[in-house]
């Protein structure tokens, strides 16, 4: 199987008028500036860093891309589809907000080699939009999803968890239209606060109370779950992990965590396991996982392995890794 690799070209904030409550992208990314002359030579570098046998996508990320300055995004287009012309890529993906899709938007993507759009619903709780001042619509969530599919591009659905006035049943409805609306995959992303940003402000005056770690996890854990039983790949769950994230200066609070995913990951792991050995009563547990999936079976400072000790008297908890199995895949040797 080949491997999978994104060339992420950050654009940031360019094309989004709006400012939503949580954003910062220039404290994301890391970027504050663009320079699109700079573009070939960012993806020429990253090419040289690439294996041959590795499926490669030029991935515009940062900001909302279809909403930038007209003949930008050509050029950029432009710029990137060459490489697919050529052979180096094999295709390009973007992300945008909901109401910067149309015909005539989705026209000009098919005609420059792009496969994949990203969308930031965030939320399909009308309440929410309105009070992290999202600056579109249900309705634009609905319309966008329903044309990128019409026209045949993959969807992937991003969604925020514990945003102002947001419910963990707020968040597993948001993660069921995702996956209803057609979504092939899926990004999590649990609200961390900003500084510069309007929800510092609100923290700040008690109007909005952060998640703290555990509920960044929990938060996250139950949406994901709901994914897995759709079938819809969860391609992120949490922030890139970056320096500037750990900088007093670039965070406010939040329950941040570099490895927010594996975190997440361990607790279905252990669901799994779990159900799996309701009636084991031996000493030594043999587990088969996917190739790589080890750490996540045993969890973050061995969590999932003490738990199972001391939940289900196993003294002993044998791990192999199989080539056979994927994803979440768990087979127990009796």
């Amino acid at each position: 199987m080949n491997n999978h690799k994104n060339i992420p070209v950050f654009v940031p904030h360019e094309g989004c008028p709006n400012d939503c409550v949580f954003c910062n992208q220039r404290k994301i990314s890391g970027k504050s500036t663009f320079n699109p002359d700079a573009v070939s030579a960012e993806i020429e570098t990253a090419l040289s860093t690439i294996k041959d046998d590795t499926t490669t996508e030029i991935a515009f990320f940062g900001g909302s891309f279809t909403g930038i300055e007209r003949n930008l995004m050509l050029k950029l287009l432009k710029i990137a589809s060459e490489y697919v012309y050529s052979g180096k890529v094999s295709s390009i993906r973007l992300s945008t907000r909901p109401d910067f899709i149309d015909e005539e938007i989705l026209d000009i993507l098919k005609e420059n080699c792009v496969s994949t759009i990203e969308i930031g619903f965030q939320s399909f709780s009308e309440d929410v939009l309105f009070a992290t001042k999202r600056g579109h619509t249900l309705e634009d969530s609905y319309r966008s999803a329903r044309l990128i599919k019409e026209y045949g591009f993959n969807l992937v659905g991003q969604m925020m968890t514990g945003l102002p006035m947001s419910t963990i049943e707020k968040e597993e409805f948001t993660a069921l239209e995702i996956c209803r609306i057609g979504a092939q995959a899926a990004r999590i992303y649990p609200t961390v606060v900003f500084c510069d940003t309007e929800l510092k402000k609100m923290a700040e005056e008690g109007i909005y109370t952060p998640l703290s770690l555990e509920e960044s996890v929990y938060s996250a854990y139950r949406v994901y779950k709901i994914f897995l039983r759709h079938n819809v790949e969860v391609i992120r769950c949490g922030l890139c992990a970056s320096d500037n994230l750990f900088d007093k200066e670039t965070v406010f609070s939040g329950g941040y965590h570099e490895a927010l995913g594996e975190l997440v990951e361990s607790l279905i792991f252990y669901d799994l396991i779990t159900e799996k050995i309701k009636e084991f009563n031996g000493e030594t547990l043999y587990l088969t996982v996917a190739k790589g999936m080890t750490s996540k079976v045993v969890g973050h400072k061995k969590e999932n392995k003490i738990k199972l000790y001391k939940n289900y008297g196993i003294k002993k908890l044998k791990i192999d890794e199989s080539n056979q199995l994927c994803g979440f895949d768990v087979e127990i040797k009796r």
